[in-house]
Order: C-alpha cells, then structure tokens, then sequence
C-alpha cells in the first residue's frame, strides 16, 4: 500500500466555466495538466480524479490512474473540495486502502510544476507538518483596501497603513490552488485545509493562475505563447 495520495478533484458541474476541469489550453485539458504534473512528480503515489461526470470518468480511465465517482450532490455548492477530499478518503478506507499522506491537486492551476510538488513536499516532511498550502504574494497589498459603503463615503480597512508606500506594508500572501498537503488522519479531524499550523510553499505569480473563469483561460494562453511563440494553438 503508498502511504501517498494525489487526489485531482474535476467536477463538470462548474458554474463561471462550463466544465472547466476539461477546458483546452494549447490543445490539453487542464485535467490533463493536472495528471502530467502528479505522474511527472514521481512521488511514488496514487493519483485518483474524483468528479461525478462519466465523461470525466472514462477520461482519467485512458491515463492508467485511479478514478472515484462522487455523488452529485458533492458537485454542486455548497460542497467544496474538503467535502470531496473526506469522501474520497472514506470511500478507500472501507475499501481497506489507507493513506498516510493527501496531496491536492486543482486542475485550474496548470502552470504548477512537477518540482513545485516535490519541493513543497519536501517542505512539509522537513517541517513535519500536518498542513502545506500553496501561496503567491499579493501583487497588490490588501493593507491599502477601502469599503465603499450606501452614501458613496470610503473608509479603509486597515487605517494604520493608508498614505504608506507598499514597501513599508507587510507582505501578504493568497492561496493559489496549486498544491495542499495534508496528514489524513489530523485531516479527518479537523475536517479543514486551514487548520494550524498552516506551512506555506511560496509558487511565484507566473505558476500561480488558477483558472475559473474564460478570461483567466486566455490569459494563461497569453502566458504560453507569449513564452514560446513557436508553439501553435494545438499544443503540438
């Protein structure tokens, strides 16, 4: 038995993109991405797509992986990945399979690498932590936002920062989507990728974009062509 799982959550039922874990970019489904990067990883592990779609399911059948089928109520909100996860992980166990570790992977961020998984599970065996989740600072400070309230009047959030240069703000950081690492079985206990401690693996804007909606789509195009011209829109 791995004592490693790469779960590659892929609904079809996605609001903002019509079945987005299946949309192209340079001619491969952003599952497919996903399914590069966890084979190319090498961790010695199970990768597995959860999704409630048949379509989906006959898909990650041709790449010789493991595939669950969710119910559909786990497709639509409120049900979000850690109710995925959990189901996931219940369904192998009464199967008798067990897993020490649980690697995420969203489709959505397609320019996650290969070495991006390897380091940051490195991070967290060094660490010995519970929980890793990927983050990219913020390319722009939230320390400086504002509420617009009912008669149009703004008010900052944070009014220690206003009139500061962003070089004397703190940084702070968002979740990409790229990777989280978890201990299955602190996981199943607190039922969150937010509990603490919380280990941060730094990704770079770059291989930060986290697909959801036809723009973010043509901007990652964007990115690969403006990287290398010479590919054409087939991939090949």
């Amino acid at each position: 038995m791995k004592e490693i799982l790469i779960l590659l959550p892929a609904k079809a039922a996605s609001t903002r993109l019509k079945l987005k874990n299946m949309q192209l970019l340079r001619g491969k489904p952003l599952l497919q991405w996903a399914i590069d990067c966890a084979k190319e990883a090498q961790l010695d592990a199970d990768i597995l797509v959860s999704s409630e779609s048949n379509e989906i399911i006959q898909f990650a059948l041709s790449q010789n992986i493991l595939i669950q089928q969710r119910p559909e109520k786990l497709a639509v909100d409120p049900a979000g990945v850690v109710d995925v996860a959990l189901y996931v992980l219940s369904e192998l166990e009464s199967q008798g399979k067990h897993y020490q570790t649980l690697i995420i992977l969203l489709p959505t961020c397609p320019f996650r690498t290969a070495e991006d998984v390897q380091q940051a599970l490195k991070l967290y065996e060094q660490e010995h932590a519970h929980f890793l989740m990927s983050v990219s600072e913020y390319s722009h400070t939230p320390f400086a936002a504002m509420k617009l309230d009912e008669s149009g009047i703004l008010d900052p959030f944070f009014p220690d920062y206003i009139g500061k240069k962003s070089q004397q703000m703190p940084k702070a950081y968002r979740a990409n989507g790229a990777i989280h690492i978890l201990n299955v079985e602190t996981f199943k206990k607190e039922k969150s990728y937010y509990a603490q401690p919380l280990i941060g693996y730094t990704m770079p804007a770059e291989r930060s974009i986290d697909i959801d909606n036809a723009s973010d789509l043509n901007y990652a195009d964007f990115i690969i062509q403006a990287k290398s011209p010479h590919l054409s829109n087939s991939g090949n």
